[in-house]
């Protein structure tokens, strides 16, 4: 069971709850799933019953008891034991390794993990200034919305509802990737820099170790095919795969609200993320010297190619290549 599919499985104990009318409440969109903290125990824990306390006009213990009572026994779930003020502590059965969950519903579902259905059968009327910057953000947004089952139209004029800040040049010597990133990565109230740096290849742009770590990753997948094994999910059994799981469980939530805020900026800076935690992982995916591929080294390159997975899709939703070589 993935952090994702958890949080579902959390918010359909609150839905039956509400139903039985124990509690009476509006279903949150989402229920945040974290590690455990201080006093914590099991695989993952969650204050959704805490959330909920006020509006519900109960202790937040007894609603987290609520709750713990349609959880138990759920696939997926051994155990759950309600600590301290309210937090809802869950052990997923032995069977139901996080990762290897989690890195499968990436692999299934492609370029189309972390679609929904947030902006399902809605029509998004988008109107923007004649200005470069509006028009790369409109389009960004119109596939963005698209994965969340919406569709948005763009017209041109005023009053302008999509308006960021605006290029303080013409970014097109930059090259499309380049110029696509230079105008969505930033807050669309902050200034755009259309500057070279964006086409320097290290460490401080953020563009380059985007694209950088896709290609890394598509080339430890080509060498572990010349070393004659592929990937298959499973426990890394390394700390460094660990920083991973928790931006590659986030993803459909960052898709989702870039989509529903019109903001490409924050799918941008999360891909950023990725790469980020998928860089130190890679130097274990392949065996060094005499090692023999294991379970743990094909663990670890599903675990990179689904981060790969996540960038490459990231990158086309904002219009730029993800190269397999760089």
């Amino acid at each position: 069971m993935t952090p994702v599919e958890l949080s579902r499985t959390v918010l359909r104990a609150v839905r039956r709850a509400v139903d039985d009318g124990e509690l009476s409440v509006t279903v949150p969109e989402r229920a945040v799933v974290t590690e455990p903290g201080p006093g914590g125990c099991g695989d993952f824990a969650t204050a959704v019953a805490l959330r909920l306390a006020r509006p519900a006009g109960q202790p937040a213990r007894r609603v987290a008891e609520i709750l713990r009572g349609r959880l138990v026994g759920a696939e997926g779930i051994r155990d759950v034991v309600v600590t301290g003020p309210g937090f809802l502590n869950i052990t997923l059965d032995e069977r139901a390794d996080p990762v290897a969950g989690l890195v499968a519903e990436i692999r299934e579902k492609g370029a189309r993990y972390g679609h929904g259905d947030a902006l399902a059968g809605q029509v998004v009327a988008l109107r923007v200034p004649y200005e470069v910057r509006a028009e790369v953000v409109a389009d960004a947004v119109v596939r963005l919305v698209r994965t969340q089952g919406g569709r948005a139209t763009v017209e041109h004029g005023e009053p302008a509802n999509l308006r960021p800040v605006p290029a303080p040049e013409d970014p097109a010597p930059l090259g499309p990737d380049a110029a696509r990133w230079a105008l969505l990565h930033p807050a669309p109230h902050d200034r755009p820099r259309i500057t070279a740096d964006h086409l320097v290849q290290r460490e401080g742009n953020p563009l380059f170790r985007v694209r950088y770590a896709h290609a890394r990753v598509r080339s430890v997948s080509r060498n572990a095919g010349r070393l004659g094994f592929a990937a298959e999910p499973g426990p890394p059994h390394t700390e460094a795969g660990a920083p991973l799981l928790t931006p590659l469980a986030d993803h459909p939530r960052i898709l989702a609200g870039a989509a529903t805020h019109h903001a490409p900026d924050r799918l941008a800076r999360h891909l950023v993320t990725v790469a980020d935690a998928v860089l130190p992982l890679l130097p274990s995916v392949l065996p060094v010297g005499e090692e023999k591929p294991s379970a743990a080294h094909r663990a670890r390159l599903a675990l990179a190619e689904a981060a790969g997975t996540v960038l490459a899709g990231g990158l086309s939703l904002l219009g730029i290549d993800a190269p397999e070589h760089l």
